[in-house]
């Protein structure tokens, strides 16, 4: 009897120990990990990308939402703003052209699903200008005068944008000498154009101006001026949602969409 109580006993304290270590160790897991399962197994897709494509991606999301009720949730803006988060619940990364989703490939190599990269549609440079356009700017020839301010992005899916357009038409030095102030993103550009009115015009995407329609005129170059990028969109490698995922980019391709970012500016 005495040898069956002690067995007992030894028993039970060697299950609570077991019970007790196991809460330990589930205890001590990182809150990023314990916030990967969480947001991953809550079948919201997660989309992140720069501020530029937000427009008509989001509204895209809306509509494929209502459609089939998958819910998607698109954060944008400066890399380093979201990029923390992104590395945890990601299930999709957009660019704000080829380059600039390459650039973060080669940044982060660990996440982007490179064989599901594909595109979605081109968007053509043009000249931002105040409201009512008080310097009379009607081309790129206008951005060479004495006196026009001109903002640029040096990067940010606009690297060498103004360059390749100035280029073809010999006007690289007439140009650079207007470029009062550069910046690294268009968050900082907009930021500028809105606190400092000396700035006069700004080479960047004619979808910016759908956005900026309170503070910006819009310049629209001639076709034969133009140059477009793309909007590459990839799957991630940690997305748990990868059919649903690839559900939401497939619509971002269907003709309903595209006239979605044709309103917002791209081709």
């Amino acid at each position: 009897m005495k040898k069956t109580v002690f067995l007992s006993t030894v028993l039970l304290f060697v299950i609570t120990t077991a019970g007790l270590s196991a809460y330990a160790k589930e205890d001590r897991k990182p809150a990023s990990q314990a916030t990967q399962i969480s947001s991953q197994s809550d079948h919201v897709i997660r989309v992140y990308g720069p501020g530029g494509p937000l427009g008509p991606i989001k509204e895209s999301a809306e509509r494929f939402s209502t459609k089939t009720g998958i819910k998607v949730e698109v954060t944008a803006g400066p890399e380093g703003k979201w990029i923390g988060q992104a590395k945890q619940d990601a299930d999709i990364i957009f660019g704000g052209s080829e380059y600039m989703l390459q650039d973060f490939i080669f940044n982060h190599p660990e996440m982007i699903d490179t064989k599901s990269r594909t595109q979605l549609y081109p968007r053509a440079a043009g000249i931002l200008v105040r409201k009512g356009n008080p310097k009379k700017i009607e081309s790129l020839e206008d951005l060479t005068k004495k006196g026009v301010n001109i903002i640029d992005v040096n990067g940010a899916g606009q690297l060498g944008l103004w360059e390749d357009q100035a280029g073809r038409k010999g006007l690289i030095e007439g140009i650079s000498q207007n470029i009062n102030l550069s910046v690294k993103s268009s968050a900082e550009a907009i930021e500028q154009w809105k606190s400092n009115s000396s700035m006069d015009a700004w080479i960047t995407y004619e979808s910016w101006h759908y956005r900026l329609q309170d503070v910006t005129d819009l310049v629209e170059l001639p076709e034969e001026e133009k140059l477009y990028r793309g909007t590459p969109i990839a799957l991630t490698k940690i997305t748990d949602q990868k059919k649903e995922a690839q559900q939401f980019i497939e619509y971002l391709k269907t003709e309903e969409s595209h006239q979605i970012f044709r309103k917002w500016g791209w081709k």
